[in-house]
């Protein structure tokens, strides 16, 4: 666990209490991954170059003079700058991955070991270290190509599934596998320490972008791996489900996924088409299915009658899952209409920043909210005192 002396450590409790996580990560996947760890009660040291975090520039939008894009990452943290060209600050760092019990990394494959911050050197100094490093490609063949979201996204077939079919093909709206990514991590993180706690011992863990971008393709992986198809572009249509897709109603879309034959079936009786669940052209998935373009036209009739908020409170009332096609402010408002309280405040007085809330629920050791997002090396003198001038004793792991 983290060392006493450390000061003014951030203590609100969170299952991960007393865990202390360096954080030589930037941009996205291990921020997110190491901002999920400070919500579990984690004690997360962001290491910051001189220039800080690329995403710190990333703007507009911005609150304060600050990147959204930043803060939305990187609540929960301190910030200490460490430039690692430097002697003493090589030093500190390597100080600090002493005495952490987790090191996470993004940097490219080998570019820590110059520093003495690789795994070997860091575990030679801490043997109970879970040092996570997160990469594009991996340490092997693929360590020399850069990792970016957009390019996985490209490289990994998903662009080739979304679109229109016959159009050009689309990114995803976010930066789907660097979250994905951020979420593995933290998951073989937490592994780790389980691990640890039952061994003594820590070890490597290793994300990359690639491999959670084919395993995030889920039934399309499993359509090439296991049936030997090539999925392609359906729209916003799904290759093994019907209906499961924006339907038009009499104002808006309403996305309707009946996804078993009993969904279906209210699906019909809610529609005032009963009898459609029993007819043998449509009465299985699969025949729904290969028959859609017969299905679909009697749907839509019955839709044109009413608008969507209308239908989406008679389908969810019987038991059919549909919803309206949102803005990003609608689904915070959708999200409050289901008591979610999505949106925290995180800092107090002008620190305040809303943030949106950690997606598990404890009944236990709920997540906690301590520190807004840090400024740049916001807490680096009192950081690089504690680094400089605290006992060098082993590291209990």
């Amino acid at each position: 666990m983290t060392d006493d002396a450390v000061p003014d450590r951030p203590d609100g409790g969170g299952p991960l209490s007393g865990v202390l996580v360096a954080d030589f990560s930037r941009v996205l996947a291990g921020p997110y991954a190491t901002m999920l760890l400070a919500d579990l009660g984690a004690d997360v040291i962001k290491v910051e170059g001189p220039s800080g975090d690329d995403t710190r520039t990333w703007m507009p939008p911005v609150r304060d003079g600050a990147s959204t894009y930043y803060l939305g990452v990187n609540r929960g943290k301190r910030s200490i700058v460490l430039d690692l060209r430097d002697e003493a600050d090589r030093a500190a760092a390597r100080e600090l991955a002493r005495r952490a019990d987790v090191l996470v990394e993004n940097f490219k494959p080998g570019g820590l070991a110059r520093f003495g911050l690789d795994f070997p050197a860091v575990a030679a100094a801490n043997p109970g270290i879970v040092y996570a490093s997160i990469t594009g490609f991996g340490s092997g063949a693929g360590r020399d190509v850069p990792g970016y979201d957009l390019m996985v996204q490209a490289m990994s077939g998903l662009m080739s599934l979304t679109g229109d079919p016959g159009g050009p093909p689309y990114r995803a709206g976010i930066s789907v596998f660097d979250v994905m990514a951020g979420n593995h991590a933290a998951i073989g993180i937490l592994a780790a320490l389980r691990h640890r706690d039952a061994t003594g011992r820590g070890q490597h863990v290793e994300v990359n972008l690639l491999s959670s971008a084919l395993t995030g393709l889920v039934n399309h992986s499993s359509a090439y791996v296991a049936g030997g198809t090539v999925p392609y572009r359906m729209g916003n249509a799904h290759p093994s489900v019907f209906p499961y897709e924006p339907l038009p109603t009499a104002d808006n879309d309403l996305i309707v996924a009946a996804g078993n034959d009993r969904q279906f079936r209210r699906l019909c009786e809610v529609l005032g088409i009963p009898e459609i669940a029993d007819d043998e052209r449509f009465a299985r998935m699969a025949d729904r299915t290969a028959r859609r373009e017969e299905l679909r036209p009697v749907l839509v009739e019955r839709l044109a009658t009413r608008g969507a908020v209308e239908w989406f409170d008679l389908l969810v009332a019987a038991g059919v899952p549909c919803g309206p096609i949102n803005t990003v402010d609608g689904g915070f408002a959708m999200a409050e209409r289901f008591g979610l309280d999505p949106v925290v405040d995180v800092g107090a007085g002008g620190r305040a920043v809303p943030t949106t809330r950690h997606p598990i629920r404890f009944s236990v050791t709920p997540a906690v909210y301590r520190l807004p997002p840090p400024e740049l090396d916001e807490h680096g003198t009192e950081l690089r005192e504690w680094l400089s001038t605290a006992p060098e004793e082993d590291h209990d792991a």
